[in-house]
């Protein structure tokens, strides 16, 4: 079988390859999918796809008249595909449901402590030579109060870090996690959550329910000095009122590996062109925020996990099995709201 794969980092590509040799031809491709690009996928049966691939109904129908039968999403997250309407088409559509939760939760640890501590700007300044201490005082973060905003394997993961660091936990989530309330966390209200919170990570999925779960009365309801680090989905942020909440002065800090508008942007070099994105460019200007692009599961373990899942998929598909990652089949439509 041959397979088309979309959206395909260059570190990501060799494990890939390997994964799906002897088994499968892929053919990998660097620009993601979308109404332009999906005519390339013609004749290929199965796609695989990154997070930041559009598969809109429009896009499924190009799929589907070109012979696609599967969608093999590489993530976790599937807010950018249109379930109702590959189930409509009689797809089949799969995804990464689990990967090491480490990567995230460490990575989100790394943009936390840069913004606290204020590590980009020292590191500007040194390779300058210039070694004044001026505008760099951070917090220990020992005693203060960490606010997890969903505590699933991710968020687990982060608490696990955070009880170490000796912090106060507080959480919310639609389920409680039993490991997290042994770890010493106290679960809350959201409102709560934000007021109380000294470092407020997100690691909730994206859904109706939970885009801009952060807008301007959250943000309002937030510490002055109150660190916000968001590394699950970017539509969790209603980024336009972010930015009003920095330009008053508050918030210490803002580290976002994700961003609302990053379909496009992310995963390309943009270093040449105009930005037309003026509040991603506003947002770029505050020093004390942080912005990556998407980076925080990209280590070679969780790619790994990811590639294995992804052939893992392929297979059950080809065999009839109804695997753990398939999201619709041609026999289960998705649940009543997707």
């Amino acid at each position: 079988m041959e397979i088309i794969a979309f959206g395909v980092q260059a570190d990501e590509r060799p494990l890939l390859e390997r994964a799906f040799a002897g088994r499968h031809q892929i053919r990998c491709l660097d620009v993601n999918l979308d109404h332009d690009t999906a005519p390339i996928a013609h004749g290929y049966e199965i796609v695989t796809t990154d997070v930041n691939s559009e598969l809109s109904a429009e896009v499924l129908q190009t799929l589907f008249t070109g012979g696609t039968k599967l969608i093999a999403q590489r993530a976790t997250g599937y807010n950018n595909i249109d379930l109702r309407a590959a189930a409509d088409l009689g797809m089949t559509v799969g995804r990464v449901a689990a990967y090491s939760p480490y990567a995230v939760a460490e990575f989100a640890w790394a943009l936390a402590l840069a913004v606290d501590r204020r590590v980009i700007r020292a590191a500007q300044r040194t390779r300058l030579f210039d070694f004044r201490l001026d505008g760099l005082m951070g917090r220990d973060l020992r005693g203060r109060t960490a606010g997890v905003v969903g505590t699933g394997r991710i968020g687990e993961a982060f608490t696990r870090i955070a009880h170490g660091f000796g912090m106060r936990l507080l959480g919310w989530d639609l389920a409680e996690n039993p490991a997290c309330r042994d770890l010493g966390m106290r679960y809350v209200d959201r409102d709560h959550l934000f007021a109380e919170s000294d470092l407020i990570t997100l690691h909730v999925p994206l859904t109706d329910a939970t885009r801009r779960l952060v807008d301007a009365p959250a943000l309002a309801a937030m510490k002055d000095d109150a660190l916000l680090v968001n590394t699950s989905r970017g539509g969790l942020v209603d980024t336009a009122a972010l930015v009003e909440t920095l330009k008053s002065g508050r918030l210490s800090g803002v580290a976002l590996d994700v961003y609302e508008e990053e379909a496009g942007m992310f995963f390309h070099d943009r270093s040449l062109d105009v930005v037309r994105d003026d509040v991603l460019a506003r947002l770029m200007t505050f020093n004390n925020v942080l912005v990556t692009s998407h980076q925080a599961y990209f280590t070679a373990d969780a790619v790994g996990q990811i590639t294995d899942a992804t052939l893992a998929n392929v297979e059950d598909y080809l065999a009839g099995r109804d695997g753990v990652n398939l999201l619709v089949t041609p026999e289960r439509p998705p649940a009543a709201g997707r």
